[in-house]
């Protein structure tokens, strides 16, 4: 790794996205998940 004496905003505007872009996967990932186990009861009490 290389030191740097100057600061480049642009590490922590990719850092930004990156984590920005981590969360929404993570997001999308865990509502999916949500979703399906309530389709998943849904059945079974229709089918009571």
């Amino acid at each position: 790794m290389k030191l740097r004496e100057n600061l480049d905003q642009w590490d922590f505007v990719i850092a930004a996205y990156a984590v920005g872009l981590i969360a929404i996967i993570a997001l999308v990932v865990w509502v999916w998940f949500d979703m399906r186990r309530a389709e998943k009861r849904r059945d079974e009490a229709k089918r009571k």
